[in-house]
């Protein structure tokens, strides 16, 4: 069976691309994760805090919020929390490609519009096969518009366009007030593939301590119902890439985006959970045998095949469908 796909100019083997997680660094892992049949790798993030140390602008991060409450400054690592810099990340991405055949992309995370974006350049030069902007910013000024907080992507967006030649994905949020609008205009400023969603995860208060503390929560499958009717309202609309990230665990998830219009499905907590071996393989397996049992031909063949273009009107659509949902219980 023909399972491969286009994912942002790069062609795969299979739709199962290994998301950003601390999987990928180590170089066996990797090796493990192309040996089970994943189609490509997402490197775990760079954040722009490291590249800030590494040049010396730690005063930034230091003084931010000196006048404000004194608590708020533990929600910022220190720089010493970090297990890599800027120069152990390019070794680390040189060492996954000369151990993989499989493309390997680069991630970035940040939060402006600042110096890191420069640092592209030399994951480009180390051999990414292409970067992964996670722009991680929570709306939290309320003197920053709406517009405000969508500039900044295009423009971080924009920058990284004209450092590089390899194709770039934006990793959002599915907090945007105008989701669609905001998805056509990263497609206008030539984002290669949008990766929905990325997963704030929410801080806790430990009530002995009184301190601010994390709180990390694998996803769970039926977060996988977000991406899957994203992807289904945005296929039809935009020429970016898509690629559905949260929730997904099974053959059955994967096939229900790609019929949406996912050109690749991101696994991560379904590995660092059930094991790689355990996961990538049976996936695959299932993938085949539903596409055999319903006499398609390939994936490609259905991909796309139940996406809003045929309803006319998404928004009418959605509201049907949350009517006859609440109608449903009994």
């Amino acid at each position: 069976m023909d399972l491969s796909t286009n994912y942002m100019g790069l062609r795969l083997k299979n739709p199962l691309v290994a998301g950003a997680s601390p999987l990928s660094r180590d170089v066996d892992r990797v090796r493990e994760l192309e040996d089970a049949g994943i189609s490509a790798v997402v490197m775990y993030s760079l954040f722009e805090e490291q590249l800030a140390h590494a040049e010396g602008e730690t005063e930034h991060y230091e003084e931010f919020g000196a006048e404000s409450y004194a608590e708020a400054l533990s929600y910022l690592p220190s720089v010493t929390f970090f297990h890599n810099g800027p120069a152990e990340y390019i070794e680390h991405l040189s060492k996954l490609k000369d151990a993989v055949d499989i493309p390997i992309i680069a991630s970035l995370n940040g939060a402006t519009d600042g110096g890191w974006i420069d640092f592209s350049r030399q994951l480009e030069a180390a051999g990414a096969d292409g970067i992964e902007l996670n722009i991680y910013l929570l709306a939290t000024d309320p003197s920053v518009s709406a517009a405000g907080i969508e500039n900044t992507y295009t423009d971080v967006l924009d920058a990284v366009k004209r450092t590089v030649s390899i194709p770039v994905a934006i990793k959002l949020s599915p907090y945007f007030t105008s989701l669609a609008h905001f998805a056509n205009r990263l497609d206008e400023h030539g984002a290669d593939a949008l990766v929905l969603f990325n997963r704030f995860y929410q801080p806790d208060i430990d009530l002995e301590t009184l301190d601010v503390v994390p709180d990390l929560v694998f996803s769970a499958r039926h977060e996988m119902r977000l991406p899957l009717r994203w992807v289904a309202i945005l296929d039809p609309q935009i020429e970016a890439s898509l690629a559905a990230s949260t929730g997904v665990f099974t053959a059955a998830d994967v096939i229900k985006l790609t019929m949406a219009g996912a050109d690749v499905a991101m696994l991560c907590a379904a590995l660092l959970r059930n094991g790689i071996t355990q996961t990538v393989p049976r996936i695959l397996r299932e993938i085949n045998e539903w596409l055999c049992e319903h006499e398609y031909e390939s994936l490609h063949q259905l991909q796309g095949s139940m996406n809003h273009e045929t309803c006319g009107n998404a928004g009418a659509f959605e509201r049907a469908n949350y009517l006859r949902a609440l109608n449903s219980f009994t």
